[in-house]
């Protein structure tokens, strides 16, 4: 079932039955939760189960104790996983430590003292990119390291960084050569999280429910083993966990969108109004039939992205194509059907409510779908879709 970067899963017959295995699994295990808070003896035993079950680790290679799959199994994962708001949409825990490509590139000490205890479960990470200057334009960084003694010295602000307040130590991405910029200028380093200078400044509590922190860098000291490649190869490092995740938005809104189509059909089939079933009238149907249409068309661009990036080929285009699409389709599928379920949409007895506010964030978060249409066009008109 399983597969790795230069293995992924290969034929559709393996991920059909791996996405209907997962899916068994999530509807018995997880979904009861939507209606009962989960406690930690529950989340424990979900993990529990997890494990046994084979759906730990999932994009962790082999060699490290995980189940390897490439972005294609993770795009069928990340679609499970996101039919349930019983999973939150930005922590996928549940089914054990999401290290994430930085991560999983490290080697030697740095893998010894970073990568295998967050494996382990022992530490947990936090991504540092966004800044409250630089967040849809990451090359316009102020966050400095600059050279000190046999080391660097940080110092500047990120901000809505999700997790840091339970994290360790945090991946932070920090300009080293102003001049350059994103061409050579840009570093990656791990940072303790109680390193002296390291403080948590404001937690923003939004509308998804979620509170992600702002960090302060006060003259940060931090070792040169603690930069993670080459000085200047911070902002590809980055941009491959970018690329991913556009991966994962993309499929996020196919398991937002499915389920809450599913949700709706078996609503109109059942409500009537002024005598007959919703089900029965032209414009419903026509509201159904144009996001299954959507739906369908979002999963066949994931699935092709995915597929050209565990070839190893530059899919950076349809990763903006896919976020863009993707976001904004299932932000839509939500929306009309919040407004086709009527007032017991807007309550908490289902899912769609939540499904609606976290999608609406997506188009946000990790990219606005403004700044991915630009980058879109420029690649365009570069000639980079021929």
């Amino acid at each position: 079932m399983g597969g790795s970067d230069d293995t992924p899963m290969a034929t559709d017959a393996e991920l059909d039955e791996f996405r209907r295995s997962l899916r068994r699994f999530i509807e018995r295990e997880i979904m009861p939760f939507e209606r009962k808070p989960m406690g930690e003896a529950d989340r424990q035993d979900i993990q529990r189960k997890a494990r046994e079950a084979g759906y730990w680790l999932m994009d962790v290679p082999e060699d490290f104790g995980g189940q390897g799959l490439g972005l294609t199994g993770m795009s069928v994962f990340w679609h499970e996983v996101s039919r349930t708001i019983a999973v939150p949409a930005r922590d996928h825990s549940l089914f054990g430590p999401t290290p994430g490509p930085i991560l999983l590139s490290l080697k030697g000490e740095q893998k010894a003292c970073y990568l295998d205890p967050v494996l382990r479960g022992e530490k947990m990470t936090c991504f540092a990119q966004t800044e409250p200057d630089a967040g849809a334009d990451p090359a316009s960084m102020r966050t400095r390291a600059t050279r000190h003694g046999q080391g660097y010295m940080i110092n500047g602000v990120k901000r809505f960084i999700t997790g840091a307040e339970k994290a360790d130590f945090a991946q932070v991405i920090a300009v080293t050569d102003p001049a350059k910029g994103a061409r050579g200028g840009i570093s990656c380093f791990l940072v303790d999280m109680k390193a002296k200078g390291v403080r948590i400044s404001a937690r923003h509590q939004t509308m998804m429910g979620d509170a992600p922190c702002e960090i302060v860098f006060d003259n940060v000291e931090v070792a040169e083993e603690n930069r993670v490649g080459a000085e200047g190869e911070g902002f590809a490092t980055a941009q491959r966990w970018l690329t991913e995740g556009r991966i994962r938005h993309g499929s996020r809104a196919c398991g937002v969108a499915e389920r809450c189509l599913e949700l709706t059909v078996d609503y109109a089939k059942q409500r009537k109004t002024f005598g007959d079933a919703l089900a029965e009238r032209q414009g419903v149907q026509w509201i159904l039939a144009d996001c299954f249409t959507e739906l369908h068309a979002t999963k066949l661009m994931v699935r092709d992205a995915a597929r050209k990036i565990d070839a190893g080929a530059d899919a950076r285009a349809e990763t903006f194509m896919v976020k863009v699409y993707g976001d904004e389709m299932g932000f839509r599928v939500a929306d009309r059907c919040l407004q086709l379920h009527g007032g017991i949409g807007l309550t908490t007895e289902l899912p769609i409510e939540k499904f609606w506010r976290d999608q609406r964030s997506f188009m946000i978060t990790e990219g606005p779908s403004e700044v991915l249409r630009t980058a879109l066009a420029k690649q365009i008109l570069r000639g980079g879709m021929q």
